[in-house]
């Protein structure tokens, strides 16, 4: 599959990477690509190209950008860029204020999420909540002592889900699908969780796991 990238940070690279590993055709972007020559020329195989380039090159589409520059970044790939493809939303709506005792501060409330406002702003794309919950260093192949962690999932669209599933069975995750897109409503607090260890012990190796 054609995968697009929509981002050039370490999240971005990671899943860039790891989608090329997997033997899937890759591109990453940003506003300034010539900034990611010399990683691209470290990535053989690997393209790079605006927002807008990318995301008409991808058949499925990955936003890895701030969440603050979330919005942004969709619009500068284009609406007809987004029409009808599967959006892998990797967002947090994380403020741009240092953490309050390690608990990160949202934008959002309980009673919306990023990924819905990005839905509503392009209601013919099919956005799929994955990713925001786990560090960049363990979205590829996580190795734990436990096995394999759970990646909570949401969205409306079934097929879109699906693919996604795909995607994280081939990179070593168990999928946990939490329903429609209000469901981001409860997972991207999760990133809030996730950092809590990180900011007040140095400890980032770890992920979620859901036991029924």
């Amino acid at each position: 599959m054609n995968i697009g990238i929509i981002g050039s940070g370490s999240v971005a690279k990671t899943l860039a990477a790891g989608f090329h590993a997997e033997g899937h055709t890759v591109q990453i972007s940003s506003r300034s690509p010539e900034k990611l020559s010399a990683w691209v020329a470290e990535h053989d195989g690997i393209g790079a190209g605006t927002f807008a380039e990318v995301a008409a090159f991808g058949e499925a589409l990955v936003l890895a950008v701030k969440g603050t520059a979330a919005e942004a970044a969709l619009d500068l790939a284009g609406t007809d860029h987004l029409r009808g493809k599967l959006v892998m939303d990797a967002t947090n709506p994380i403020e741009a204020a240092p953490p309050d005792n390690g608990v990160l501060r949202f934008f959002t409330t309980l009673d919306d999420s990023l990924m819905e406002r990005l839905q509503r702003a392009h209601p013919e794309a099919h956005f799929v909540k994955v990713f925001s919950s786990v560090g960049q260093h363990l979205m590829v192949n996580p190795q734990l002592a436990r096995g394999p962690p759970t990646m909570f999932i949401c969205g409306n669209d079934d097929d879109a889900k699906a693919t996604v599933r795909d995607l994280l069975t081939a990179f070593g995750w168990d999928t946990a699908d939490m329903g429609g897109v209000e469901a981001a409503r409860a997972i991207e607090p999760l990133c809030m969780l996730w950092c809590i260890p990180g900011f007040r012990e140095n400890q980032w190796r770890h992920a979620f796991k859901l036991l029924t």
